[in-house]
């Protein structure tokens, strides 16, 4: 690690262990079981003992940055570590969302019957901007972005699907951003997954034509 990069690598893990100290806080208010997962209406359909807290909150913080910390150094192309402060804003983007979506689940943990979706959607939102914002930064890899068997076998499929899906991404996100301001209905439901389906859906089908687009093309020279 390099020493001027120690102050950013303290700060991250500083984020992803506020939740702890939340969910220290308000331990004393928490019923002994806690809504763990939700339906598409808001409503409460999975729950635990409110020590599960505890292990989602690590797996969803911790974990994740160890893992982000070790993904460099296992990546055969060795892309990632080449990205430089580019792969430390990936990290601060996941590390900041999870670590928001951990204070959201114990928020509602804590008030069970007011289940808040706007928050929800802006936290989504929010990550999906930033990360439709970031996709042009990222290089050809195994682990990190759009990953096609089309993608991953040229760099200017990967390079031209990314820029198109930054744009749906970030397109999506505000939608949601959007929709956050809006009161909850079924109709916004069905807009959020709509948008899901067409950030996910779009790139994909973009990667295949243009693989094929450049196979066609490789072929007539």
């Amino acid at each position: 690690m390099k020493p001027n990069s120690l102050p950013k690598e303290i700060l991250l893990w500083v984020i992803a262990l506020l939740p702890f100290l939340y969910l220290a806080l308000v331990w004393n208010e928490l019923p002994e079981q806690v809504p763990v997962h939700f339906n598409l209406k808001g409503e409460a359909d999975g729950w635990a003992g409110k020590t599960a807290l505890i292990g989602i909150i690590f797996f969803t913080t911790v974990v994740l940055n160890m893992l982000l910390l070790l993904i460099p150094r296992i990546d055969p192309k060795r892309k990632l570590e080449y990205m430089g402060s580019k792969y430390t804003q990936l990290r601060y983007i996941l590390v900041v969302f999870m670590a928001a979506l951990s204070v959201f689940l114990i928020y509602n943990a804590t008030h069970p019957a007011t289940f808040q979706f706007n928050i929800l959607f802006l936290l989504l939102g929010g990550l999906f901007v930033a990360l439709g914002n970031y996709f042009q930064a990222i290089k050809p890899n195994y682990f990190i972005g759009i990953k096609t068997p089309w993608t991953l076998e040229s760099e200017q499929v990967w390079r031209k699907t990314h820029r198109l899906g930054g744009r749906i991404w970030m397109a999506g996100g505000l939608l949601m951003l959007v929709l956050a301001l809006f009161p909850g209905s079924g109709m916004r439901q069905v807009l959020f997954l709509a948008t899901v389906g067409v950030m996910v859906l779009v790139p994909v089908v973009y990667s295949y034509l243009e693989s094929r687009r450049e196979q066609q093309l490789g072929q007539q020279s």
